[in-house]
């Protein structure tokens, strides 16, 4: 019987009936093998792998005795974890012994009642019946018309079998999501980005900016280690934050901006150093262009002009100026990494590039050094067909967009909306490792998009809220079951890294890269099957190849976990060459001018909350971090909740008392979940801060079902970056309801 969407909406709690059903008996968690007594016990064997719990990919070492993984720690052999992992990743065993892991492939299903469940099938049942739903879409509608939504190292086989069946829609929300507007920033004024992990050299810097960016808080291990370093070697910091945060108890300064005017704050730092004369002038003299053009812009600029705006004393304002540029070149604006904020991102990325650049830090000790990588080659795939792309409406095109913004393709799924004509819409998603709800803003239009599509398939480990909206789910090994593709992103110390299983897949989950393979081969593009994209029996066989291509010791790096090089990472000549048109640094973008955008970057002011209202704010926790640990054990006896932070006075007046619960609702009318109060004199007036990945829906998530509150459901609306189509979330703002 046909499914629509529209059924999807009545469908509850006991969708997931037939996995609780189906559960195998097996060691749980809560075993004797995890408790405190683990550190005695003497392991079989350590296996060198990489951590998933977050973008990171930090190495790691799993202890494993009679078949159980008993202890995970960093391995030393890893230039990005050095022997030590971060408290998410040391959490790694709440995931692989979870005991709401999804564990059978599951297929919707609807009684001739009308009544909708999932129905546990076999592997075979599951792949063809997702292969032959793929198969008719292409078939009647076109390959443009399926789009993947990708996070996590594994998305790689998903992207291959995508590319097979002829689509060129792959999107992640780490872009638009995330640090697009930061990628594009930099791209446009040295030609390319800061890197991921950002090419920064803290340990040898001796002065640190960090504008919005929670580092200690947001927990990167290599990050944090070379914080430490450079706290070690006397380096000074400044915190520009509406938040007193972890790193502004490390800081020299701590500036308590209101939030949105960032813009304003920087573009009064550049006009110090340039009236003043403090900038990098060799440097900017060889290497940029558009000076005259910035100094020009930013003369009346003055900390006067900016302290209107941001509430910082113009004497502060002078004084870190000198401080920032006295430490050049070995000084460094941070980039951030999660920068859609108000909608003018890129912008405010350029801003914090064209700094950058006024302290002539590229390339140079203590500044943005020049990142390497091995480049593993892959062996030769035969010729892929035409990928198309799915149509974009002009609205949803974005000039300087690198990837598509993944909210473009939410939009177009809507028949009747955003331009779409019915017949136009977007037919399919394939979803791995997104819980699409809570991470991309407006939740309610991507449900909306979910229930208009003809199919969903999910790829995932735990059964989060997207897979209630699925109409296939397959379940996944977890990153300790499984081999994936070598991981070798530029570093500091070049390296090839090697993700390798420690213990068997639990229950009937199976690696990304199998279930890609056997999809593939069921489905057919010009009446061949797409296997020949797939071209090994097992991933060790490829991976064991492509250490041959690449002239390195699978032996070794299986034995190790990750084989390193030495490269020189900095670059003293006078002149360099950026991968600008000009060739040199763009601090005036005549490619933006060209576009219609500003070329210099131009302080707009955001609108203010309405009376009663406070701009909502939200961030990370050390233990928290995406789905990966929402229902993880160990991170939530750490850190079981999470809690509104509200300054004391505001509380005072509010009547609200310090631990008590209080629920939001945003100025389109949805509350919140209940959430626990935390008053503090460490953030200002006009805005309240929570941590994100709370609040879940999904009751297949027992233990992170209805804890704290979600800030997802609280950005209903964003505002878009013209620029690159990056979502500006601190636009909504929340009142709040004695709970």
């Amino acid at each position: 019987m046909m499914i629509t969407r529209r059924d999807f909406l009545k469908i509850g709690a006991a969708v997931f009936a037939g996995t609780a059903a189906s559960k195998v008996a097996t060691d749980t968690f809560d075993s004797p093998l995890y408790a405190d007594s683990v550190k005695d016990l003497k392991p079989d064997k350590k296996v060198p792998t990489f951590c998933e719990i977050c973008f990171w990919k930090c190495g790691m070492l799993a202890s494993v005795k009679n078949g159980k993984i008993i202890k995970v720690e960093g391995n030393p052999d890893h230039p990005l974890s050095n022997g030590r992992l971060c408290p998410r990743g040391t959490s790694a065993r709440g995931i692989i012994y979870d005991k709401d892991r999804l564990q059978t492939p599951l297929i919707r299903t609807k009684s001739a009642s009308g009544k909708q469940k999932f129905e546990v099938v076999s592997w075979d049942k599951a792949l063809d019946e997702a292969a032959g739903r793929l198969q008719q879409i292409m078939e009647k509608h076109g390959a443009d018309k399926i789009a993947l939504f990708s996070h996590g190292h594994g998305g790689s086989f998903f992207k291959t079998l995508l590319k097979g069946m002829g689509s060129k829609n792959v999107t992640a929300p780490s872009y638009a999501q995330c640090r697009g507007p930061r990628q594009e920033g930099f791209g446009l004024t040295f030609g390319r980005d800061v890197g991921s992990p950002e090419g920064l050299d803290l340990p040898y810097t001796r002065c640190v900016v960090m504008i919005g960016s929670h580092l200690g808080e947001n927990m990167h291990n290599t990050q944090v280690q070379e914080l430490s370093k450079a706290i070690d070697n006397g380096a000074s910091f400044i915190t520009v934050d509406p938040r007193y945060s972890t790193m502004a108890g490390k800081s020299d300064y701590w500036l308590p901006i209101k939030p949105g005017t960032d813009i304003a704050l920087l573009l009064a730092w550049i006009n110090v150093m340039i009236t003043e004369g403090i900038y990098q002038k060799e440097f900017i003299a060889n290497n940029a262009s558009g000076f005259d053009k910035l100094a020009a812009h930013v003369k009346d600029k003055t900390p006067e002009w900016a302290y209107l705006h941001t509430s910082i004393e113009p004497d502060l304002i002078r004084k870190t100026a000198r401080f920032i540029a006295k430490n050049a070149p070995a000084s460094i604006i941070h980039p951030g990494r999660h920068v859609v904020w108000y909608g003018d991102d890129t912008q405010r990325s350029r801003a914090i590039a064209i700094l950058n650049a006024l302290l002539g830090n590229w390339g140079k000790r203590g500044g943005i050094y020049m990142p390497s990588g091995m480049g593993v080659k892959e062996d030769a795939l035969p010729d892929f067909p035409e990928q198309k792309k799915f149509k974009l409406k002009p609205k949803q095109i974005f000039p300087f967009a690198s990837a598509v913004p993944a909210q473009c393709y939410v939009n177009s799924a809507i028949a009747g909306e955003h331009e779409i004509q019915e017949g136009e819409q977007m037919r399919a998603w394939l979803v791995y490792g997104c819980n699409l709800p809570t991470t991309l803003p407006d939740p309610r239009q991507v449900r909306k998009a979910l229930q208009a599509l003809d199919f969903v398939l999910t790829i995932d480990i735990l059964p989060a809220e997207i897979t209630a909206y699925s109409d296939i789910v397959l379940p996944e090994a977890t990153f300790l079951e499984r081999y994936d593709d070598y991981d070798d992103k530029p570093f500091r110390t070049p390296y090839i890294a090697i993700r390798q299983p420690v213990v068997e897949p639990l229950y009937q989950s199976k690696p990304g890269w199998w279930i890609a393979k056997n999809l593939a081969k069921r489905i057919k593009v010009n009446g061949e099957s797409l296997e020949k994209y797939f071209p090994y029996k097992d991933m060790k066989e490829k991976l064991e190849k492509e250490a041959k291509i690449n002239n390195f010791s699978f032996v070794e790096i299986e034995k190790k976990g990750a084989i390193t090089r030495k490269v020189e990472i900095y670059d003293n000549s006078p002149t360099m060459k950026f991968s600008t048109k000009s060739g040199k640094i763009e601090l005036y973008s005549q490619a933006l001018t060209d576009a219609g955008f500003a070329g210099l970057p131009e302080y707009i002011p955001q609108e203010e909350p309405p009376e009663g209202y406070f701009r909502l704010l939200f961030g990370r926790h050390p233990v928290h971090t995406f789905s990966r640990t929402s229902n993880n054990s160990v991170s939530l006896e750490i850190f079981p909740e999470n809690e509104l932070w509200l300054n004391t006075e505001i509380a005072r007046i509010l009547g609200i008392k310090h631990g008590s619960y209080v629920v939001l609702q945003n100025q389109d009318g949805v509350k919140s979940g209940r959430i626990k109060v935390k008053v503090t004199q460490r953030i200002r007036q006009d805005c309240v801060y929570m941590v994100h990945g709370f609040g879940n829906k999904s009751e297949k998530l027992t233990k992170a079902f209805n804890r704290g509150a979600s800030d997802s459901d609280m950005v209903t609306r964003y505002k878009e970056d013209p620029i690159m189509g990056g979502t500006g979330m601190n636009v909504n703002f929340v009142s709040l309801i004695k709970a």
